[in-house]
């Protein structure tokens, strides 16, 4: 069973659906109560709209505890926010997050914003291009430099280079992608990247949770 965690935020049938159509043969369930989340094989954690949102509604929701919980022994997967959420604190509040991973999110800066003599708009919207940074088993038959869908002002900067795995630039290198053990998190949105994020998704419905 492939649970995507509902906390009462974030585009969850959307990653659901997507996930039922990779994986017709699986059972995929939009979850709101820790019984079902602690019995799935796999963990979906979506995230969208303001941190400070995402984090009271995780809270509201009585599942802070059961999403750290799954995190720790099955393939778990954060996108955008759900990637997020995972560092220690965000610029965004700001606001104290899960502190599954050390680091903090930090916003684009405004001074930075400029390419080519034009300045960019900030969120990010749109697809760009994601570097591979190294290996992974969810980049299998995703050519390197493959287009994501993005809409974020805020992204991650982790105190470990190592668990990075994927960059994209707006205009700068940022970090899109992060793995550790049996955890991968995007800031981009599988759901919404057509044939790659698909892919991405396909493999981790396959994933045994090992790098």
């Amino acid at each position: 069973m492939i649970v995507v965690v509902d906390y009462g935020m974030g585009n969850l049938r959307s990653v659901a659906k997507a996930l039922q159509h990779v994986a017709p043969q699986r059972e995929v369930r939009v979850a709101a109560d820790a019984a079902t989340i602690l019995a799935a094989e796999r963990v979906v954690l979506p995230g969208q709209s303001a941190m400070p949102d995402c984090m009271r509604g995780l809270e509201a929701s009585g599942l802070k505890a059961t999403v750290l919980e799954v995190m720790r022994d099955r393939p778990f997967l954060g996108i955008c926010l759900g990637l997020q959420m995972l560092f220690d604190t965000s610029e965004e509040g700001p606001t104290a997050c899960l502190g599954a991973l050390p680091g903090r999110v930090v916003r684009f800066r405004d001074q930075g914003m400029v390419a080519r003599g034009e300045r960019l708009k900030v969120p990010h919207m749109g697809w760009s291009p994601v570097h591979q940074a190294r290996a992974h088993p969810l980049w299998a038959g995703i050519e390197p430099g493959a287009r994501f869908y993005f809409a974020h002002s805020f992204y991650p900067e982790p105190e470990d280079a190592s668990i990075i795995v994927g960059t994209a630039d707006y205009p700068a290198p940022f970090t899109c992608a992060i793995a550790r053990a049996n955890i991968f998190a995007t800031q981009f949105h599988p759901e919404k990247s057509q044939r790659a994020g698909l892919a991405l998704l396909a493999n981790f419905v396959d994933w045994d949770g090992r790098a």
